[in-house]
C-alpha cells in the first residue's frame, strides 16, 4: 500500500492511499461515506478484497474529513475533490481502466460530478450503497441527476437499507436503461451487516459483494 498526497484546484492537499496488484485488470476511485474516512474498516476490507481479485483502489479522504470536521463539503468541493482523486489514480495506475465511485456520500457525490462534467477517463460508475433519500423518508430527488451520467453504473445495494428503500431504487435504476445495473444484497442493510436470523453472516456478504464489483469492472474493462 502507498500514501499519496492529492492536490485539489483551489484547496489543500488531502491524502491517498493507493493499493493493487502487481498487473491490475482494473483501478477504482473509492470515495468514503459522510461518516467515516478511507481507513475505516469497510473501506480497507474493500480495498484489500478487490486488490486480491486483480483490481487496484485509490481511496482519499474528502477535505472535511482531512481537517477533522463532522460536517461534509459542499457538493462543489466534494466534486473537486473526486475529480483530483480521479485524476492522481490515472497516473499512477497508468494505462489500466479507471472507475469511480464509493460507499454512500461518496458514491452520490462521484455520481453528481460525472452528471456534471464527465470524468477524465472513467468507464464506469460503481455503487457501494447508494443513498436514495434520508433514513426511513423515501423520495427520489437524490437520483434525478443519474439520467445524466453516460457511462455504464452498478449499484450494490442493501435490500434493507434504510436509505434506499429498494423498490423505489429498482425503479430509479430501471429508468435508466441497460446500462445501469443493480445488485441486490439480500438482507443486507446501508454498512452491509446482516441480522443473525438471516441465514447468512457479514462475511459471506463482503464476498458476494466484493465478486459483484470485481467481475462488473473486468467485464467492462476487457470489453472496452
Amino acid at each position: 500500500m502507498s500514501a499519496v498526497s492529492i492536490p485539489i484546484d483551489g484547496h489543500d492537499s488531502v491524502s491517498g492511499l493507493a493499493l493493487g496488484p502487481a498487473d491490475p485488470v482494473a483501478a477504482y476511485v473509492f470515495a468514503h461515506g459522510a461518516g467515516a474516512g478511507m481507513t475505516h474498516r469497510f473501506m480497507a476490507g474493500v480495498a484489500e478484497g478487490l486488490a486480491a481479485r486483480d483490481v487496484a483502489t485509490l481511496r482519499f479522504q474528502f477535505p472535511y474529513m482531512e481537517r477533522g470536521s463532522s460536517r461534509p463539503d459542499s457538493p462543489a468541493v466534494a466534486h473537486a475533490a473526486i475529480r483530483a482523486a480521479v485524476s492522481a489514480a490515472a497516473g499512477f495506475y497508468l494505462g489500466v481502466p479507471l472507475f469511480a465511485g464509493g460507499k454512500s456520500f461518496g458514491g452520490r457525490m462521484t455520481s453528481q460530478a460525472q452528471a456534471a462534467g464527465p470524468l477524465a477517463g472513467v468507464r464506469g460508475l460503481a455503487f457501494v450503497g447508494f443513498p436514495l433519500h434520508t433514513p426511513d423518508r423515501p423520495s427520489t430527488s437524490r437520483a434525478e441527476h443519474l439520467e445524466r451520467v453516460d457511462l455504464p453504473m452498478l449499484f450494490v445495494q442493501g435490500t434493507r437499507d434504510k436509505l434506499a428503500d429498494f423498490g423505489l431504487l429498482q425503479s430509479e435504476v430501471a429508468k435508466l436503461g441497460p446500462a445501469a445495473t443493480l445488485m441486490p444484497v439480500d438482507q443486507a442493510d446501508h454498512s452491509f451487516h446482516v441480522l443473525r436470523r438471516s441465514g447468512r453472516t457479514d462475511a459471506e456478504v463482503m464476498v458476494e459483494l466484493l465478486n459483484g464489483l470485481a467481475n462488473w469492472m473486468h467485464r467492462i474493462a476487457v470489453g472496452a
